[in-house]
């Protein structure tokens, strides 16, 4: 009987190549297949749609109730078997690295429609990490689709030649050349889509090949796309397609040329999805989705970080968000050099008029990254494991004469360094550089050994020889080429190594271009990615303002994937939830034109912790500061229904002070402008609304919190705590300015709470508030001694070093209860202090792009 059950459900599956999962049912009450069997087979579709459905990984937004028709592989599949044939022969493990990316584009192409449909038009988005692997995960959801009868297949690679080059090559090795009879191409490797004969050799129904085209975000290119799929129409009833649109935020969102040619495309198609791909959904997430747009409607996939991917977090750190504890949250690895600011107009013209016949200079610095650049190689060749190429990337301007004038100066150096090999003094120079980069980021942490500089110095010599020095631009003929053979290259670029394009073995990276938004901030990363056999080595150079902004993006990053995950459990859909993308001073989210449709965020503090950790370090600002905590504690002491007095645990809570107390401090208190999150308006205005509509936070209580081993810090006659130790980091954020990175503890969270909760949890805290203090907020103290000298252990910290004793703020709000408890404000970005580059989109509109 099981065997009769199991040949029934196969021909269920065989109706559902043909027909979705609702017409198929019906198909086997036509073929007189009993109730009770047909009942089973629903029962195990589901079971298996619901696996789909509920995979731990990746998380997805999803629009309605999407019918799951498409539950994985099957047996009789060609394509996505190859490529996991491909994946293994490459030495991908089977688990976890196959097994993730099988469920994570199985879970994408449940998402599709049913390829038999009469007609749809799909919009979806996946969030992936820079360089994590976004290109193999799209053509592995092409290869299903395609297993599926999907017919025609056209990747948006870009806007840059090399790119589309790239994904070409890609896509040919593991979908084209496994199975050629299946495939037909309109583009090649150095050919972009140019109109094509007889629509009908490639779409009549005497064809029954998959079709892949791979052309460039370029108007011309698109133009003529469109108007040959327009004249096709007649044979593109019956042609589901797929449009994968990689790096989707870039060039796709609210241009004038490239937006209105995709949606043109997709009307020539009455069955398409289009699913964009990006590591940096900003934009997209700004797209009006009222519009008949490309705003991702139907879902969003958040895929999951591959295990030993390089990304923003583990390179730069990040801040705590609310609901974590410092401790949890790294700083990253000691990876980032500085650049100092002196150096700049050495290496980047200061202005647009002085890029022609700029000359740069090799400094202290650029030198010692490039010698290091060459020892990494070395010391790679002696392992003899992982990626065979080794690249620097070298990112100073956007403009090709600049990427131009490194050549000669570059070649020189390579040239004189090979020379000077036997110079003691040159080899006391590398052993003091490679026995000092060693000791920062020491190899076993990474299960690696340490090469010894004398193994190393036995490969020098042949690096050297073999090192080239490449300018990759639009307009070079010399480009990266890791086809034939392994590469030693030093590149000199802007954009087109900015965008999508793997840098094979990248091990250095001197980055300190200017640039003015997070997406193309987070692009310009190409340090990001896979470091198997040396993930100890990688290092980057940059200016401490870089780094702070690659900290904070990191942090924007992880806020809006949690975001994502978030919504995906409250039954939320692409059209009900609106991603939050926090601000910085000095960047814009995106582009100003791809930010036409975005609304400002509703600021809602309910339920979150708001604290300060950027501080000013002049004697001013911060004595303003005390005056203002002192007028606090005064007042509090005034009006405070009870004053419990902790000091012997450097603490003092003063319960049920009146809500205006708090927001006069708010009006003399100044937040460093660095932190748009801690916007006294807003959160007064915050305050006002729920105790004016709500009638919570009239009351708060106010507590200081110290250390009861510092030096004593007195707020008033009888009120004084130990000062508490904050090291900054040592990254610079910009002049006179310190970053401590966390301020308050969650121990300081439970402050005013009673009873035992010193092995809560951060998120038992806020519901233990919730039960004993719903409409109460809370606001900390904290004195902060002006040394804060680190502890030894702490690397990445430094003496904090400024003129007068610092007043940090820790609020605390309750979760409302009414849901009407926001604010809106518009936060711009204030660039006026900074000179940027945008990304280089004439490429858009020219025909030899």
């Amino acid at each position: 009987m099981t065997d009769d059950f199991d040949a029934m459900y196969e021909t269920f599956q065989a109706l559902l190549e043909t027909f979705p999962p609702s017409e198929a049912v019906k198909r086997l009450e036509l073929l007189g297949v009993e109730q009770d069997v047909i009942e089973r087979i629903r029962e195990r579709h589901e079971q298996q749609t619901i696996r789909i459905r509920e995979l731990e990984e990746p998380h997805a937004v999803v629009m309605g109730n999407r019918d799951t028709w498409y539950t994985g592989p099957q047996a009789k599949d060609k394509c996505w078997p190859a490529i996991e044939r491909l994946l293994l022969k490459d030495g991908w493990p089977k688990e976890p690295a196959i097994r993730d990316l099988d469920d994570s584009s199985t879970r994408v192409v449940s998402l599709l429609n049913h390829p038999k449909e009469r007609a749809f038009s799909t919009r979806g988005l996946v969030v992936g990490y820079v360089q994590s692997g976004k290109t193999t995960n799209f053509t592995s959801v092409m290869a299903k689709a395609a297993d599926r009868g999907y017919k025609l297949f056209i990747v948006l690679a870009g806007i840059h030649n090399g790119l589309r080059r790239q994904t070409q090559a890609r896509l040919v090795q593991q979908l084209v050349e496994p199975n050629p009879s299946m495939w037909s191409q309109l583009t090649g490797l150095d050919k972009d889509f140019t109109p094509q004969e007889n629509p009908a050799s490639y779409f009549g129904k005497s064809n029954k090949t998959h079709v892949l085209c791979v052309v460039k975000k370029n108007a011309t290119i698109l133009r003529k796309l469109a108007r040959w799929l327009a004249k096709a129409s007649d044979y593109l009833k019956d042609c589901p397609a797929l449009i994968i649109d990689d790096e989707a935020d870039q060039a796709t969102v609210a241009t004038k040329s490239i937006n209105p040619l995709i949606l043109s495309i997709m009307s020539s198609l009455p069955r398409s999805a289009y699913v964009g791909y990006t590591a940096s959904p900003f934009a997209n997430l700004l797209i009006d989705p009222s519009a008949q747009d490309l705003y991702p409607s139907d879902f969003i996939v958040n895929l999951p970080k591959p295990e030993g991917h390089f990304g923003t977090e583990v390179l730069f750190g990040r801040y705590a968000l609310d609901g974590e504890d410092e401790d949890d949250v790294d700083d990253g690895y000691d990876m980032i050099r500085s650049v100092p600011i002196d150096d700049i107009p050495c290496v980047r013209p200061e202005t647009k008029a002085d890029a022609e016949g700029f000359e740069p200079v090799i400094t202290d610095t650029l030198r010692t990254a490039i010698e290091y650049f060459w020892l990494v190689t070395a010391a790679r060749r002696v392992r003899g494991t992982g990626n065979p190429h080794s690249t620097m990337l070298i990112h100073t301007s956007v403009k090709t004469s600049v990427h131009n004038s490194f050549k000669r100066p570059l070649e020189h150096l390579r040239e004189r360094t090979a020379k000077s090999l036997t110079s003691e003094a040159v080899l006391n120079r590398l052993r003091a550089l490679w026995d000092e980069e060693t000791s920062l980021v020491p190899a076993g942490e990474f299960g690696e050994a340490k090469v010894p500089f004398d193994s190393l110095m036995a490969e020098l010599p042949g690096v050297l020889n073999n090192c080239r020095v490449i300018m990759d631009n639009s307009t070079s003929e010399d480009r990266l080429d890791y086809e034939n053979g392994p590469v030693v290259a030093i590149a000199v670029g802007g954009n087109t190594l900015s965008r999508g394009l793997t840098l094979e073995g990248l091990s250095v990276s001197y980055f300190v271009r200017a640039v003015s938004a997070y997406d193309t901030l987070l692009q310009m990363g190409r340090w990001f990615g896979f470091r198997n056999g040396y993930a100890d080595l990688p290092r980057i150079w940059m200016t401490d303002e870089l780094a702070e902004w690659f900290r904070h993006l990191a942090t924007v990053e992880t806020e809006m994937r949690r975001d994502i995950d978030i919504y995906m459990t409250e039954a939320e859909t692409p059209l009900t939830f609106a991603v939050r993308l926090r601000t910085h001073p000095a960047l814009r989210v995106t582009a100003a034109a791809k930010m036409r449709s975005a609304v400002t965020a509703a600021s809602s503090y309910g339920g979150r912790r708001v604290q300060t950790h950027y501080f000013h370090t002049d004697a001013d600002w911060l004595r303003g500061n005390i005056v203002a905590a002192q007028k606090l504690v005064a007042a509090a002491i005034s009006n405070a229904v009870r004053l419990e007095d902790r000091s012997a645990d450097g603490r003092y809570v003063f319960r049920d002070v009146p809500y205006d107390v708090v927001t006069n401090f708010l009006e003399s208190y100044k937040f460093h402008e660095r932190s748009p999150e801690n916007d006294p308006d807003l959160i007064s205005a915050y305050i006002r609304k729920r105790v004016s509509t709500a009638g919570s936070l009239r009351r708060w209580n106010v507590a200081i919190v110290g250390n009861p081993a510092g030096e004593p810090f007195s707020f008033a006659p009888n009120v004084a705590v130990g000062r508490n130790v904050r090291a900054r980091l040592t990254t610079n954020p910009g002049p006179g300015t310190v970053d401590i990175k966390t301020l308050m503890s969650r121990r300081d969270a439970a402050v005013d709470l009673t009873g035992d909760t010193s092995t809560l949890k951060e998120e038992d805290i806020m519901k233990e508030r919730e039960a004993q203090l719903p409409d109460t907020g809370l606001l900390v103290l904290y004195p902060i001694d002006k040394m804060s000298d680190p502890k030894p252990a702490k690397k990445t910290r430094a003496a904090l070093n400024a003129e007068e004793h610092v007043i940090g703020v820790g609020i605390v709000f309750p979760e409302p209860r009414d849901r009407d408890s926001t604010v809106e404000k518009y936060i711009s970005a204030d660039l006026s202090g900074v000179r940027i580059e945008d990304e280089d989109l004439s490429l858009l509109e020219s025909e030899d792009a």
